[in-house]
């Protein structure tokens, strides 16, 4: 009977846990990921060994904007599958989460790791923005450290902000308009979400007054109403009606009403020019290229760049519409484009990008137009953007504001952080005033010191072996070729005596040494050097300083001279870039010029790391253990620079 028991329970477990499976993988192909993460947490709580369901949450958990979920599962995943054999995607998303949650470095890693491994598949998608996005860590990175503290951002109390999301803020005069998910009386059933509204709520010199729902000629029940967009004498209005096809996709149209005979008349649907048939329209904002006033807004019809692009419509002086131009690809790119907004005094459209090199999710970006056209997108930094989504910015009517939205820490919440956008504000100078010019010299030393400390890997003894040279003739450069050319010798060697699942492991662990350490610091060096041309052309005294280390095998007098011959071949590098462009560089006596000095920190050899042999016969664990290679280094641990006189 026990036995029968015993059988019956884990049949009908099984059973369970198939249902479950099977009732989350419907839930997500409908895009409902908030209900598939809830089926496949369930799932985990009876088999959380299981891969394929620790790869369906994390997955589930990403895109419901459960990050700290998504984090956990997806490194779970990662440290059974890290050749990316059963999940190849597994490391890109991890990255994506990483990026996310502000962790720059650790995401850049992870992008570089995938770009190489598929850099056979370089047209690829997944390839391609894991190679823009290793651009953006480092851009996200610069501009973290070029916070703008004369910023506030003010998060608006609960007299506008909720709950749930609040979203496209555009104040006139006293008044800010802006749409809400919170009216729970009008819900969409079917896809469990109320549907959106549009709120205003006026302010005075002290507060916010709790938001008003506007009335019927605006709010249509059963669809969702949102993005208010007013004309420049504000005697035309603009918005969106959606919609819902399933938990994340809209099918959106424009709409627009006109202030006639003292009052707004119905909504009319605008033409096929802007509601193009069979795609997404949405997000208006009236703006003037030159003399022509258009319509801007946001569309995924066919003949843009991407997914959702940013397209412009004339405005005739008799109500009729041009034929939508595409923003251009400038503006637009393989992903998503949305939000836009554009001043008029300063002549600039702002939007929101996840392509563009940003800190993370949508950035919120300016394109000056000059010309005739729109130029190369500008982040407009931290802390107005951050590593969440930060999206609809505007400025208020007497231009002294700016608004935005977005689901940064902070915002109000019901069930999980980072769920629902909640609307800022912060001060803006006069729009009248000159733009202020940008030192790029301390933008460049500012990237330098952003790959500081800068740490260098050598093979075993390298370079010049059983020597007390304290120099070397070998470039840094040759000893790194040298040194990557080893790494299936490092992995036969290391894998020696290893049982199938340990040798899979042990390869593993070369890979990460390879891919992670050795390359990645030979890249950050070229980096480096690249940057360090530019400072020093516009006249910088430049100081380096240096450190070696070394693993403890041999003597310690021997040690410190192949700290010494390490650091030498570092020097050698920088002599040898370019042909010898640094050269005349390297301890210039002109006072008005740039200038290179190296400076040398005390060095010695580090302390043995656990497992890590210090018997030289025993080469497995004393040289090609990674644990032992990440001791064989030399670093730039400091760089401060200084203008030379002019």
């Amino acid at each position: 009977m026990t036995i029968f028991f015993l059988f019956f329970s884990n049949g009908v477990s099984a059973q369970k846990l198939k249902q479950l499976l099977e009732d989350g993988d419907k839930a997500f192909a409908e895009n409902d990921f908030f209900s598939a993460a809830i089926y496949y947490n369930k799932a985990i709580l009876q088999d959380s060994s299981d891969i394929s369901i620790q790869y369906k949450y994390a997955e589930a958990s990403r895109l419901n904007f459960d990050y700290d979920i998504a984090d956990r599962w997806y490194n779970k995943v990662y440290k059974k599958d890290p050749s990316g054999k059963l999940y190849p995607e597994c490391v890109f998303w991890l990255a994506t989460i990483k990026k996310s949650k502000g962790k720059y470095k650790d995401a850049k890693k992870m992008f570089e790791k995938y770009a190489k491994k598929n850099k056979k598949k370089k047209d690829s998608y997944y390839v391609k923005k894991a190679n823009q996005e290793v651009l953006s860590c480092d851009y996200a990175q610069l501009l973290v450290a070029r916070t703008d503290k004369t910023v506030t951002i003010i998060h608006l109390d609960s007299a506008v902000n909720s709950k749930v999301s609040e979203y496209a803020p555009v104040q006139v005069d006293s008044v800010l308009y802006f749409s809400s998910l919170r009216d729970a009386k009008d819900r969409d059933k079917k896809n469990h979400v109320n549907y959106n509204k549009i709120y205003t709520s006026k302010r005075d010199s002290i507060k916010w007054y709790k938001a008003n729902e506007l009335d019927t000629l605006f709010n249509k029940s059963g669809v969702h109403n949102a993005n208010t967009a007013f004309n420049e004498d504000f005697t035309r209005v603009y918005i969106t009606r959606c919609d819902q096809k399933n938990a994340q996709d809209f099918s959106c149209e424009i709409y627009l009403t006109e202030f006639k005979n003292g009052h707004w008349q119905t909504l009319k649907k605008l033409p096929s020019e802007i509601n193009l048939p069979g795609s997404n329209n949405t997000q208006p904002a009236v703006g003037f290229l030159g003399d022509e006033e258009v319509l801007f807004f946001s569309s995924n019809r066919a003949g843009g760049e991407g997914k959702m692009d940013i397209w412009y419509s004339r405005i005739n002086k008799d109500g009729t519409y041009g034929k939508a131009i595409n923003a251009g690809k400038k503006v637009n790119s393989i992903e998503d484009e949305k939000t836009p907004y554009y001043c008029k005094p300063c002549q600039e459209l702002f939007f929101s990008s996840t392509w563009h090199k940003g800190l993370g999710g949508l950035d919120i970006f300016k394109s000056a137009y000059k010309d005739g056209e729109l130029g190369e997108p500008a982040n407009l930094g931290v802390p107005i953007n951050t590593s969440y989504n930060d999206l609809y910015f505007s400025i208020n009517s007497t231009k002294t504001e700016a608004y935005l939205s977005s689901n940064r820490p902070g915002s109000y919440f019901e069930e999980k952080e980072s769920c629902c956008n909640d609307i800022y504000m912060f001060k803006i100078p006069q729009i009248t005033e000159p733009p202020k010019k940008v030192d790029s010299t301390q933008i460049f030393v500012t990237q330098m010191k952003l790959l500081v400390p800068l740490t260098l890997y050598f093979h075993n003894d390298e370079p010049d072996k059983k020597t007390l040279a304290v120099t070397t003739k070998k470039s840094y450069k040759k000893a790194w070729e040298e040194y990557t050319a080893m790494r299936e010798q490092y992995k036969k060697e290391y894998s020696k005596g290893a049982s199938e699942k340990d040798y899979e492991r042990a390869t593993n662990d070369i890979e990460a040494l390879f891919d992670d350490s050795v390359d990645a610091g030979m890249q950050d060096l070229e980096r480096f050097a690249q940057l360090l041309i530019k400072v020093l052309k516009n006249n910088e005294k430049v100081t380096i300083t240096m450190k070696g280390f070394c693993s403890p095998l041999a003597s310690t007098d021997y040690n410190v001279n192949l700290a010494k011959r390490r650091i030498s071949s570092l020097k050698n590098y920088f002599m040898e870039y370019e042909n010898g462009i640094l050269m005349k560089y390297v301890n210039n006596l002109n006072p008005s010029e740039g200038s290179i000095t190296f400076y040398e920190e005390e060095i010695g050899e580090l302390k043995a790391r656990p497992n890590v042999s210090d018997d030289y016969y025993d080469t497995k664990n004393s040289i090609y253990n990674p644990a032992a290679a990440l001791e064989r280094k030399i670093q730039i641990i400091a760089i401060s620079t200084f203008s030379a006189p002019q």
